[in-house]
This record gives C-alpha cells, sequence and structure tokens, in this order.
C-alpha cells in the first residue's frame, strides 16, 4: 500500500460511518413512561440525595467508577509535534477507543485549549470529580511533569500521564526480561539512555525502583551527557546528573550493557553498537523511524536483544499492553492514585506474561508457529487476553498493599499468575 493510498484510508476510517470513533449508549431501559420518571424527574432527585450526603455514593449510581478522562492541550502529539488543543482529538478518541476495546472502560475525551500549566491544572481540577481517572495524553516536556504533580496533589483520583509511565511500565517490562536472558543483574548493568523527555525520564526513573544503580545510568540530551558538572539542567534532568568523565554517545556506550533511545531516528550507528557489551539490550524506541534499524543491528551484532515501537518488528513496546489494564485494577479497588508500587507490579506482570506458554490464538491471530520467552518475545503481544487479569490483578493488589485502594478486592484479583 503506498502512503497516499494509507492516507486515504485513514481518513476515510476516520469520516465512515460516522464522523469519529466514538458514541455515547444507554446502558439501560429507556423505553416506558416509567422508565423516563426513573431515569430522570423525579425519580434522579433520590440518587441526587444519596450522593450530597455521602459522595462515595456517586460510585454506586453514577458512571464515575468506570469512566476516564482522556485529557490534552495538543502541545505534543505523537511525532507531530505542538498542533494544538483541537488537533489533538483525533488521537484522544482513539485512546478512548482502546480502553473501551481491552479494559471495558468508558471515557471521554477533553481537549483544552491552552498551553498555560495554571489554566490547564485549574481547568482539570474543576471537572475532575466527574472521573473514577484520569489519563493525561500528548503533553509536552517539562510542562507534563509540573501539570501530573499538581493535579496528583489536589485530585483524589488517579491522575496518569501514559506518555511517561505507559511507556516506561512496558520498556521497564521487556527489559527486566531482556536482562535475564542475557544473564545481566539490574543492580549491575549499565544503561545509556539517549532522549531526556517525559518518557525518558519516567523510564530511568522506574528502572531505579526496579534495583538499578543511579550512577549506572548515564543520560543524554542534545548538548551530551547529562553530568553534575553542566549548569544548563532543569530540575527534572538534574536528577540524572551523575559523575562522569563521559561527554558523548560515544563515551557513554564503551562497554555500556543496555540502550534505551526515546530520541530519533538512525541515531545509533552500527559501529557505535559494536562498542557495547556483550549481548547488548537495545530499545531504539523512536517511532516510526527507530534510533537503528534491527537488520542494522543484528548485522553489527548478531547477540543483540532488541526491541523498538514498532509493530512489523519484534518486541514491539506498545503503551496498550499497560494504560487500560493499569486503569482497570485501580479503578476496580477505587485508588486514589497510581503510585510507583502500582507501576511496578505493572511492569513485573507484564513482563511475567511474555513466560508463560503462548496460546494457540494468538500464534494463529500472527502467523507463525511456535512463539515463546526468549531474544525475539520478550514483551507480551497486546492481543493476549491474559493481559487483562494478570496487569489489572497486580495493579489492584498493589493499591490494597500500598494503602491508596478505597474499596476490596475483587475476587477476581485475589489468584495470581
Amino acid at each position: 500500500m503506498t502512503a497516499s493510498d494509507f492516507k486515504k484510508e485513514a481518513l476515510r476510517y476516520h469520516a465512515e460511518p460516522r464522523p469519529g470513533k466514538l458514541s455515547i449508549e444507554i446502558s439501560t431501559t429507556a423505553e416506558s413512561q416509567r422508565d423516563l420518571s426513573l431515569a430522570y424527574s423525579p425519580g434522579v432527585a433520590e440518587p441526587v440525595r444519596a450522593i450530597a450526603e455521602d459522595p462515595e455514593a456517586a460510585y454506586k449510581y453514577t458512571m464515575k467508577g468506570n469512566l476516564v478522562g482522556v485529557i490534552s492541550n495538543g502541545s505534543a502529539i505523537l511525532g507531530l509535534g505542538n498542533l494544538g488543543a483541537l488537533a489533538s482529538k483525533p488521537v484522544m478518541e482513539g485512546k478512548a477507543l482502546l480502553f473501551k476495546r481491552f479494559a471495558n472502560i468508558d471515557s471521554i475525551d477533553i481537549e483544552v485549549d491552552t498551553q498555560d500549566v495554571d489554566e490547564f491544572v485549574q481547568t482539570v481540577e474543576r471537572i475532575a470529580l466527574t472521573f473514577g481517572g484520569i489519563n493525561l495524553e500528548d503533553i509536552k516536556a517539562p510542562e507534563c511533569f509540573e501539570i501530573e504533580r499538581r493535579l496528583i496533589e489536589h485530585c483524589n483520583i488517579p491522575v496518569f500521564h501514559d506518555d511517561q509511565h505507559g511507556t516506561a511500565i512496558v520498556t521497564v517490562a521487556g527489559m527486566l526480561n531482556a536482562l535475564e536472558i542475557a544473564n545481566k543483574p539490574i543492580a549491575e548493568a549499565r544503561l545509556v539512555c539517549l532522549g531526556a523527555g517525559a518518557a525518558a525520564i519516567s523510564c530511568c526513573r522506574l528502572l531505579k525502583s526496579a534495583g538499578m544503580k543511579p550512577e549506572n545510568i548515564l543520560m543524554l540530551d542534545r548538548k551530551g551527557v547529562i553530568h553534575n558538572g553542566r549548569d544548563d539542567l532543569n530540575q527534572y534532568k538534574q536528577e540524572f546528573a551523575v559523575h562522569t568523565d563521559r561527554r558523548t554517545l560515544a563515551d557513554a556506550l564503551q562497554g555500556a550493557d543496555i540502550f534505551l533511545g526515546l530520541s530519533g531516528p538512525d541515531l545509533l550507528s552500527p559501529d557505535l553498537l559494536k562498542t557495547m557489551g556483550a549481548q547488548p539490550i537495545v530499545f531504539a524506541c523512536s517511532n516510526p523511524d527507530p534510533e537503528i534499524k534491527p537488520e542494522l543491528a543484528r548485522e553489527a551484532r548478531p547477540d543483540v536483544i532488541m526491541a523498538t515501537g514498532r509493530s512489523d518488528y519484534p518486541n514491539q513496546v506498545n503503551n496498550v499492553l499497560g494504560f487500560p489494564f493499569i486503569f482497570r485494577g485501580a479503578l476496580d479497588v477505587r485508588a486514589s492514585a497510581i503510585n510507583e508500587e502500582m507501576k511496578l507490579a505493572a511492569a513485573k506482570a507484564i513482563g511475567e506474561l511474555a513466560r508463560l506458554p503462548v496460546p494457540k490464538e494468538i500464534l494463529e491471530a500472527y502467523e507463525v508457529e511456535e512463539m515463546s520467552f526468549g531474544p525475539d518475545y520478550i514483551i507480551p503481544k497486546p492481543i493476549d487476553g491474559r493481559l487483562l487479569n494478570a496487569v489489572a490483578g497486580a495493579v489492584a493488589r498493589a493499591a490494597v498493599d500500598s494503602g491508596v485502594a478505597n474499596a476490596p478486592l475483587p475476587d477476581e484479583y485475589k489468584a495470581t499468575l
């Protein structure tokens, strides 16, 4: 299919049979006069009084407990940049579609027409009680850090910036498996992270939570290695400033165990890859074009363990493996936040699923005869139906154990994998 044909198909998909990708459906009976009097006046007064008396009753009498707001200002839309709030609407509708498709979560997209942090936060704060959770999306760094921090502080529901944490959770899931295959303990592994934006910082934070030593992480921005001799770092980059005499990507990669790319296409050359340690782990996550193409990487280093953000290569780092099920688990125990314990539990659950035998229906869907834990299968496939209970259950249990749950653990989550 040519690029022109794909463009036409994509536009047709969004326009037909009716514009957009979502609709609202009635979930109860609304046929008789009796139904209508219960749905609206006068019957609606009863749940109104109940909620006024006890706000928690909103979870019993409204859709709040299964409703997520997908919210953006369009300042960092996919790989397209700052195109504004309205242009982000197709992406936010798509996110809502994925919530429904994979975890049966209802969601509404909201595009906030401001790039002022205070205005955005105030807008979301004032509507937050509508939802059981808020998924922030496509908001540029560093503003996204401040926005999320303030909303977490002021809202008593989960607030989750998926560009940061969804990427981090799936990345860490695959990386823990890759380290096991390469027989490299995480506490000893050396990581080079090319990129210092929202996803990169969140990935490295979660890797530290998983056991990676801060001094073993070298992060690079456009000016090179982030070290403690630099005076041009914002507070988020400063967190990863280390004492080192390495300054360039070439310096950083010498003998490194892991390359994590969240930057741009073709920035890791085959010659640089050759300088890494034995059985190097390469997560080249720039989309649609990775930091190094897998074909070139394997030619340069046949022992490489490789992941990308693309679906046409093995080991796709795909956020849909995480966010629907993370919110499902959080909503099911009415969590007040999605904390580090819940994120790490999600990463481990995703990773553990890749170690189990792959069901026949997944093999058939991907038209392969065999798929098993190893260098070409360190991350499960998005259509794996086991993700729902595995990840949602792990998140729900972590919420209960860490004290942020406001409802008991559902029976279906009491059994582990």
